[in-house]
């Protein structure tokens, strides 16, 4: 086997001096385009990124990061976490940050731990990344978030701002932070909440039960408060809020007690997984999905479109979001001096499915299942006993 030696072996990695020869130009033009400088002409431009595809280089990151005084890297806090909302907000992040050009730093932070932020933050600074993303759904500096009549979480001690000396990019509710540039993309939950509300309101529900979202994360609260100011514009009674924690599981367990209020003809969930564990318990107490109970829910999960009924949500822009927060994001980099790009909110996106209808001619009435049902003969002609005492579900932590 022979190996190539010297300067010119036609086995060694392609430069810069190799880009200019096949492009015709000189190795300071070259330098000019990849630096994206002004007085280069598109002719010779579109030359030398051709030359540089043909030949397969790639820049040395370090020499540029020298040379234009940025790495070309954005870094990104988020919850580690397979919850839909986060991890599809991260994998947009991923894709659109890919597409611009940047290298991508991720540190995943730990529920739990209130300093995480801090911590994430001081790594992607010391790694020299050009700006951060801040994806952290939950507010970990609550000693004891509690929502009061009005909505108002309390119990929050006040935290010393995040310093940056970098732009930032905030998804959702922003953590205090101060910085040259504070962008903020995907906090409209509010709106979201309004629509699914509103949704059951104009089938004709009188008033709409809510089953939320533990109340440490920030989209929980924005979309129990949108739930709330929606009856309450729309002058309807606000039933007190059932808290889950984001799990099919606890969404059960919400069903379990709301099938036994007579009065309850819709719920909005605060995600699809609760709606589907909900809807299970309404089904197997014997309530109708929607014949008695309208159920909504919220993100449009994959398998929402598959289950019985099929789930009436409200879908999130995921990607939306990470297109349109990246975009202003970059342009923060590269533009110090300019205004921020503004901003667009996308629209909400109301998928109507089987889980929602008008609400039953009557009270709603329930309906015990088999197991429950006296047997067709009995021997004594007497009517069934009372139920036992203390025979329904645990009650779960109402929102009042």
């Amino acid at each position: 086997m022979t190996r190539g030696t010297g300067r010119g072996a036609s086995s060694g990695a392609p430069r810069s001096v190799d880009v200019a020869r096949l492009a015709g130009v000189s190795q300071k033009t070259v330098s000019r385009v990849f630096n994206d400088e002004p007085y280069v002409s598109a002719e010779v431009r579109r030359r030398v990124l051709e030359a540089t595809e043909r030949l397969g280089y790639r820049r040395n990151s370090a020499a540029r990061a020298l040379a234009s005084g940025r790495t070309r890297s954005i870094g990104v806090v988020t919850l580690g976490t397979a919850l839909y909302g986060p991890a599809s907000l991260l994998m947009g992040v991923e894709r659109v940050v890919r597409d611009t050009g940047y290298a991508l730093r991720v540190v995943n932070t730990m529920e739990g731990d209130p300093a995480g932020i801090a911590g994430a933050v001081s790594s992607l600074l010391d790694q020299g990344v050009d700006g951060i993303v801040i994806s952290e759904p939950i507010d970990e500096d609550a000693d004891h978030a509690r929502t009061g009549s009005a909505g108002s979480i309390e119990g929050i001690r006040e935290v010393s701002p995040l310093r940056l000396d970098v732009p930032v990019l905030v998804l959702g509710a922003p953590p205090p932070v101060t910085a040259p540039t504070v962008l903020t993309a995907g906090n409209g939950a509010d709106p979201m909440a309004r629509t699914a509300t509103e949704h059951l309101l104009d089938l004709g529900h009188m008033t709409v039960h809510h089953l939320a979202g533990p109340q440490r994360w920030y989209a929980a609260r924005d979309r129990l408060e949108g739930w709330r100011r929606t009856l309450a514009a729309r002058g309807r009674d606000v039933p007190p809020a059932v808290e889950g924690d984001w799990s099919a599981a606890s969404g059960y367990r919400a069903g379990r007690e709301l099938a036994e209020a007579g009065d309850v003809t819709a719920v909005s969930a605060a995600n699809d997984d609760m709606a589907i564990g909900l809807i299970r318990a309404l089904t197997e107490a014997g309530r109708r999905v929607p014949e008695d109970v309208s159920v909504i829910g919220f993100d449009d999960v994959p398998v929402a479109a598959y289950v019985t009924p099929p789930l009436t949500t409200v879908r999130q822009p995921f990607d939306a979001v990470a297109q349109e927060g990246l975009k202003r994001l970059v342009h923060a980099i590269e533009n110090p001096d300019a205004d921020p790009m503004p901003t667009t909110d996308p629209p909400v996106d109301l998928v109507v499915r089987a889980s929602t209808a008008p609400p039953p001619p009557h009270p709603p009435r329930r309906t015990p299942p088999a197991h429950e049902r006296p047997t067709a003969s009995r021997t004594d002609g007497g009517a069934p006993g009372p139920p036992l005492a203390n025979g329904g579900p645990p009650s779960r932590h109402h929102l009042s």
